[in-house]
C-alpha cells in the first residue's frame, strides 16, 4: 500500500492573465512535480477539505477588501485558517518576498504576526535575506523568465536607448529617472528614454507625465503592460534602468536578463551577488540617486553587450523539486512535534 501523497495548497488562486509570472512558473513547475498534490487557493477547500501543507505567498493579499465588511470577513476567514491548520497539524511554509511585515492596520498586523509566528520554514530568494523567526530557511533563488518570454518577438536594440517597464510606485524613483534623464539629454543627443507600465496613483501618473513632456525624446505608456509589450521596450532598449531607492528582490532585473538586456540597479549586496553570478558587464550599478553622469556612463559601457548572462542557477524544473523538498521536510518536522 503506498503512502498518500501530502496535499500542498497554494495561497493564491488559479492564475489570471495578469497573474505576476513567478506565481503562474511557480504554478506551472509544481503541477508537473509527482511526490505532492498541489492545489491553488479557494475558501472552502482551505477550510474544509484536506491541507497537509499550507504555502504563503503575500498573506496581505488575502486579507485586502474595498469595504470595511470585506476585510472584516476575509479576517475571520483567516483565523478560522489558521485555527484549522494547527488544529490538523499542517505544516506552514512561507516564502519571503519582502524583509519587513506591510504597512496595514492594527488587525491585519496582528494576523500577520500570527502566520510569522506559526510558520515552519520559510523560503528565501537570495542569501542575504535575514528573519527575526527561528525557523528554517531555505535559500530557493528566483526562477529567470527565459520560457516565459520565449513566444514573443524580440526587437533590435535602439543604440544609445534607456528603458524602463513595471508598476511605477513611489518607492521605484521613476520620476527620478526622468529627470536624470532629461539633464544627460541635454548633453548627449543620442540617448533617448522609453518606459512602460501604471503608475500606482493619479498624483504620481500627472508627475510622470509632466516630466516626460518636458524631456527630449521620451517615449512613455502609463499604463499596465502585457507581456508582448514588456518585451518590446525591454529588447528595444540598450540597457534597462530600474531606479528604485530599495531593492532586495528584482523579477524586474530578472525579467531584463532573461531578455538578454543589461540592468543598471542600485548598489546592494544582493545585486553584487547577481552580478557576480550572471557574469561581467550585465548587472550595472549606481550608488545614492541616479544621475544624468551614472546615466551616460551606463550607457557607454553596455554600447557593445552581446550573449547572454548565466541564469543556469535559476531553471524553474530545480525550483519546483526544491520547493517539494522543503514542503515535505516542513510537514515532517511538524508532524514529528
Amino acid at each position: 500500500m503506498t503512502s498518500r501523497r501530502p496535499r500542498v495548497m497554494q495561497s493564491f488562486r488559479t492564475p489570471r492573465p495578469t497573474t505576476n509570472p513567478y506565481i503562474v512558473m511557480l504554478d506551472r513547475s509544481l503541477a508537473v512535480e509527482h511526490d505532492i498534490e498541489h492545489t491553488t487557493f479557494s475558501w472552502r477547500p482551505a477550510l474544509f477539505g484536506r491541507v497537509d501543507v499550507m504555502h504563503f505567498h503575500w498573506p496581505e493579499v488575502m486579507l485586502e477588501g474595498d469595504a470595511g465588511w470585506k476585510r472584516l470577513a476575509k479576517r475571520t476567514l483567516f483565523r478560522a485558517l489558521l485555527v484549522k491548520l494547527a488544529l490538523t497539524r499542517a505544516a506552514i511554509v512561507r516564502t519571503a518576498h519582502n524583509l519587513e511585515l506591510p504597512d496595514v492596520d492594527a488587525a491585519t498586523r496582528r494576523l500577520l504576526l500570527a502566520l510569522e509566528r506559526r510558520t515552519d520554514h520559510r523560503i528565501i530568494l537570495n542569501p542575504v535575506t535575514t528573519s527575526p523567526w527561528s525557523s528554517p530557511m531555505t535559500l530557493i533563488p528566483h526562477g529567470h523568465y527565459r520560457d516565459w518570454f520565449a513566444e514573443f518577438p524580440k526587437a533590435s536594440a535602439v543604440a544609445g536607448r534607456i528603458g524602463y517597464f513595471g508598476l511605477i510606485r513611489r518607492y521605484k524613483g521613476v520620476e527620478h529617472l526622468v529627470e536624470a534623464y532629461a539633464a544627460a539629454a541635454d548633453e548627449d543627443a543620442a540617448i533617448s528614454l522609453r518606459l512602460g507600465g501604471r503608475p500606482s496613483t493619479p498624483e504620481l501618473e500627472a508627475t510622470i507625465r509632466r516630466l516626460v513632456d518636458a524631456a527630449p525624446r521620451t517615449e512613455a505608456t502609463l499604463r499596465f503592460l502585457d507581456d508582448a509589450e514588456l518585451v518590446d521596450i525591454a529588447t528595444s532598449s540598450q540597457i534597462v534602468v530600474l531606479p528604485y531607492r530599495f531593492m532586495h528582490n528584482s523579477g524586474g532585473a530578472l525579467a531584463a536578463l532573461s531578455l538578454d538586456r543589461p540592468v543598471l540597479v542600485p548598489r546592494t549586496e544582493v545585486n553584487e551577488l547577481l552580478s557576480a553570478e550572471v557574469g561581467a558587464g550585465w548587472v550595472h550599478q549606481f550608488d545614492g540617486d541616479i544621475t544624468p553622469e551614472r546615466l551616460r556612463e551606463a550607457v557607454a559601457a553596455t554600447a557593445e553587450t552581446n550573449g547572454s548572462p548565466d541564469l543556469s542557477r535559476r531553471d524553474w524544473a530545480d525550483a519546483g523539486h526544491q520547493h517539494v523538498v522543503v514542503f515535505t521536510t516542513a510537514l515532517g518536522h511538524r508532524r514529528a512535534r
